[in-house]
């Protein structure tokens, strides 16, 4: 058997639409990327596919995710397959607006400057605000998953909680900042009204491709990794899966599903300081002594309570009542 036969076996149950959805933006990202290295127009010092290429990543991540997670629920299932479809409908209408704006070198989002930027913005926001409530009533469904291993079903409801919680930053970037409310206090109108930077205009210096600032506070990085707390759980669950083939200490479940519960309060913790951080208007490279101090804390806490997980008896059951 090869590699592709096994993985569409074990995919054959999955929800279609959302991993055939998955497989389409697959290959976008790798159009995009070909898109950067053809077409080197920018907007705001990034490059125009820049934008395309993060969405299509997200959303080859997102949909490859939901379409193993509904196969989990043993109820809803069948209301959850069809909230699963509006997700693929809602977010590739949207990426099409992105990508529509893209090639006519406009901003899609916080674009007020002209009629036809306003309209499709607007339009945009309405969709995310439907896609943010179908995602939380399939966030929901997601607490009464029933898999046979409880890491991975612990993994799959704290993901789905964290992506929920990554979603919703994204509000924080909605609001005009300082100087587009002032000058719509004295003129009526902004070209641009909510940004993703804190403390300084959107477009300056920032990472490659990611472009996340490297001047100042940015938003999208608690958003980003909230976002994909919905595959970083489940992927934790499946590696220390895996490594329990080689170290037996982790051949208990309960132990696993202990170290899956001090992940994802980390996880919290480090979402929590980053959107700390960046409200603060402090870039992501450049981190003041509170920040590190705090980061140190945070690892210090979830090293120290990792050990305390592995080392404890396993015949200790105690954890393992308490979340049945």
């Amino acid at each position: 058997m090869t590699i592709l036969t096994d993985l569409q076996d074990r995919t054959r149950t999955w929800h279609r639409g959302s991993y055939r959805c998955a497989q389409v933006f697959a290959v976008i990202t790798a159009l995009c990327v070909l898109a950067m290295l053809i077409d080197q127009r920018t907007l705001e010092g990034a490059p125009i596919w820049a934008k395309p290429f993060k969405f299509a990543v997200s959303g080859s991540l997102y949909f490859f995710t939901w379409s193993w997670l509904v196969t989990l629920l043993p109820k809803f299932r069948r209301t959850a397959s069809v909230l699963t479809n509006v997700l693929v409908v809602i977010f590739s209408a949207e990426y099409v607006l992105v990508v529509f704006q893209a090639a006519r070198v406009r901003a899609s989002h916080f674009n007020n400057a002209t009629p036809l930027d306003n309209t499709i913005f607007q339009t945009m926001g309405g969709m995310i605000a439907v896609l943010w409530m179908v995602n939380l009533v399939l966030t929901v469904a997601v607490m009464f998953v029933k898999v046979p291993d409880r890491a991975t079903g612990w993994a799959a409801r704290i993901g789905a909680v964290l992506g929920m919680i990554g979603i919703s930053l994204a509000t924080l970037m909605s609001s005009p900042t300082p100087d587009q409310q002032a000058l719509l206090d004295a003129t009526g109108q902004s070209a641009m009204i909510g940004a993703h930077t804190v403390g300084l205009s959107d477009g300056g210096p920032g990472l490659p491709i990611l472009g996340w600032s490297t001047v100042g506070g940015d938003l999208r990085i608690p958003h980003f990794l909230g976002l994909h707390g919905l595959q970083a759980l489940p992927l934790l669950a499946l590696a220390l899966g895996v490594l329990a083939a080689r170290y037996p200490r982790l051949r208990d479940d309960v132990v696993r599903l202990r170290l899956v519960l001090i992940a994802g309060v980390g996880y919290a913790g480090l979402l929590a300081l980053l959107t700390w951080q960046a409200l603060r208007g402090q870039s992501i490279v450049a981190p003041d002594g509170q920040t590190l101090a705090a980061f140190a804390l945070l690892i210090a806490g979830i090293a120290f309570s990792g050990l305390i997980a592995i080392r404890r008896p396993a015949k200790d059951r105690e954890l393992e009542a308490s979340v049945r």
